[in-house]
């Protein structure tokens, strides 16, 4: 072939760019960044819309209704969806996949800006932003103790500013905990006595609490700036503002409201196994290191653990790195193990020099991939590690024809370079065309239409690049080193592989001698058996799904209560249940987040509290401390909350793979 006669025409150079692959590949691969799933935009935009109080009848009416409106006037979208909570509306408009998504939020950005003006003068700031893979945490850090949540919560806070510090952390969300306010408890008989309103009191706190520019003043050859103070540092200040004056005296706020330091009204309770936490969420910028990024919390926590309080402690969960480390673990470990058996199994048929010559092509074939990976902007991510793992069993094929081909034209006589020429160009275009028809199977992944498409299309793109790397190391470098390094063996004819090729060809030559003599007959078993397997799948299969129903490491108990329930009373439910699952074997541990439920198809990033709504999260131990399948765990904590009173509990366990959505979903 001529790409082949041209590389061994210049074998000096051949060497040098193997050596460059080599330091390049590996390069390309230490700086890959390594996350859980791959960056997608998604052709989705959400609007959420705040407003404290109200009902959800009136969320759709006021709120809802005036902004779906302005949206239906955009173009290419395909659907527009509303739900309205108590003090809470979420609209998400799914656009057509051809949509730019910058071009998707900038309109709807625009829509909603026109309809403030039908909206309530009272309502909060309409968010608009795009649904991104990225707004799910990477960790989730509990810290738990004997201490109040007053003091858990600044222990937080200062890991909070600590995370944010390290590169490539894009957010820590603080949740839980207690935050302090001034309460202003106004008396309503003061106020009739005085003939006053909340409104009043209102605006006078407003303009008291105020820090004003008061100009600048020259002096010599300098300019001073001015400013007037008025922001309240104590309550007495508080106490002392003049809310009206009447015949002449000052009616003063403290005497007509009792003002105190005190708590926010939580929205949401946590706990893990019954005990009050504080939690922080750390979300990753796109297409840093999810690796480098979770040493580094845990190192901080490591540090920071030694001046905790005494008997304050932090629980990680949700650690996505650990599957991520697991997967780059065993990528390696393929690689390396592949290498070693792949010479291992050549030497039975090939001897070790020339098992080692065919092994070579694995590692420069994953080095090759790398630098174009690298070059293509991908991350080492789920889709990606899979690809690869997959197609470590394919790399060597081409190689093993290459190599054993130019031995047996050495054998007979020729030289090294006449060798690999002529066995390189025998087997070439069959080499190439087996590689193609390979790639051809997987390349109809790549459109694959929609965000599952996209999401899919990592993997076929990379066994591509994989697969097309393996192809031109078997035409290119593979003759080039065997053009130097080849040696015949005289022990080949004593090797167990060529003893067992002697015995089992013999055996092999008559089963196709009377295959060939009995054409019609084998042809009828053939068919035979094809629709034998057809009939089979057909009545004991076990039906097609996405993606296979793992064995869960988490359960996820879900607890909703009537509309309106006090955030107390669905506490009071939710201790129930912790009392009923404590007991549950395999179990690390377990968080209560009550007024909150996970939802692995919101991206939006937020989301109103729920007081009707909990969850309480299962934590199984690793898969080999486990002492049973997580699948029969998962029903026996099912058993345990059947018929829990005033109140339907599901247990469920996390989606596998990219969310989908629900299998089967009914609007009315």
């Amino acid at each position: 072939m001529k790409i082949t006669n041209t590389s061994l025409k210049f074998k000096t150079s051949i060497f040098v760019l193997l050596t460059l692959i080599s330091i390049s590949g590996l390069i390309s691969y230490m700086g890959l960044p390594v996350e859980s799933f791959p960056s997608i935009k998604q052709p989705m935009v959400i609007v959420a819309v705040p407003y404290v109080g109200v009902s959800p009848e009136d969320m759709e009416t006021l709120v809802a209704n005036p902004i779906e409106k302005k949206l239906k006037e955009i173009t290419k979208i395909s659907e527009l969806k509303s739900t309205s909570l108590e003090g809470y509306t979420n609209i998400t408009a799914k656009f057509e996949s051809d949509m730019d998504i910058d071009e998707a939020v900038r309109k709807v950005r625009e829509k909603v800006d026109q309809a403030r003006p039908d909206l309530p003068s009272d309502v909060d700031e309409p968010v608009v932003q795009e649904v991104n893979f990225e707004n799910i945490p990477i960790m989730l850090i509990s810290i738990v103790g004997n201490q109040s949540l007053v003091r858990l919560k600044k222990i937080a806070e200062d890991l909070q500013d600590m995370f944010e510090q390290i590169p490539g952390v894009l957010e820590v969300k603080l949740s839980g905990g207690l935050e302090r306010e001034v309460k202003v408890n106004l008396n309503p008989y003061r106020l009739k006595y005085y003939n006053l309103g909340t409104e009043d009191v209102t605006k006078a706190i407003r303009n008291e609490n105020l820090t004003m520019p008061g100009g600048a003043i020259d002096g010599g050859n300098l300019r001073f700036s001015v400013r007037i103070p008025g922001e309240f540092k104590n309550i007495n200040e508080l106490k002392n503002i003049v809310v009206k004056r009447k015949a002449g005296r000052a009616i003063y706020l403290g005497d007509l409201a009792d003002i105190y330091f005190g708590f926010k009204d939580q929205q949401s309770y946590a706990r893990i196994n019954k005990k009050p936490t504080v939690s922080l969420s750390i979300l990753k910028r796109s297409g840093e290191n999810i690796i480098n990024i979770s040493n580094r919390v845990k190192q901080i926590l490591n540090e920071e653990q030694k001046r905790f309080p005494a008997g304050v402690s932090y629980v990680i969960s949700n650690d996505q790195s650990r599957d991520i480390r697991r997967m780059v673990n065993d990528l390696e470990n393929n690689i390396i193990s592949g290498l070693i058996l792949v010479v291992l199994v050549l030497y039975f048929f090939m001897g070790a020099r020339n098992g080692f010559l065919v092994g070579i092509a694995i590692p420069l074939s994953m080095l090759l991939s790398f630098i174009v990976i690298d070059a293509m902007g991908y991350t080492l991510n789920m889709m990606v590690l899979f690809s690869l793992i997959l197609a470590l069993g394919m790399l060597v094929d081409n190689a093993i024809v290459i190599i054993e081909n130019i031995y047996r034209h050495h054998q007979e006589g020729k030289n090294l370079m006449q060798a690999a020429q002529d066995g390189t160009a025998e087997v070439g275009v069959a080499v190439t065309t087996s590689t193609i028809t390979t790639l051809a199977a997987f390349s109809p992944m790549v459109f694959w239409p929609g965000v599952i498409g996209e999401f899919m299309s990592y993997l076929p793109v990379t066994l591509i690049i994989t697969l097309s790397a393996s192809l031109l190391v078997g035409l290119v470098f593979n003759p080039v080193i065997a053009s130097s390094f080849l040696r015949l063996d005289s022990r080949m004819d004593k090797l167990p592989g060529n003893r067992f090729l002697e015995y089992i060809l013999p055996k092999y030559e008559k089963t196709m001698i009377y295959a060939l003599e009995n054409r019609i007959l084998v042809m009828g078993i053939t068919a035979f058996l094809y629709l034998g397997m057809i009939f089979l799948y057909a009545f004991m299969g076990h039906g097609i799904e996405f993606f296979p129903d793992l064995e869960p490491k988490q359960a996820w108990v879900k607890i909703d209560m009537a509309n309106g329930t006090r955030l107390e009373a669905t506490d009071k439910v939710v201790r129930e249940v912790e009392n009923r699952i404590g007991d549950t074997p395999d179990m690390k541990y377990y968080v209560s987040d009550v007024g909150h439920q996970t939802n692995m198809n919101d991206f939006s990033g937020g989301g109103a509290s729920t007081p009707h709504k909990a969850q309480v999260t299962v934590d199984f131990v690793e898969r080999p401390a486990r002492h049973q399948n997580s699948f029969i765990t998962l029903k026996e904590v099912a058993a345990k909350v059947r018929n829990t009173p005033g109140a339907q509990v599901d247990v469920t366990k996390p989606q596998d793979g990219p969310p989908t959505g629900n299998a089967v979903e009914i609007n009315i």
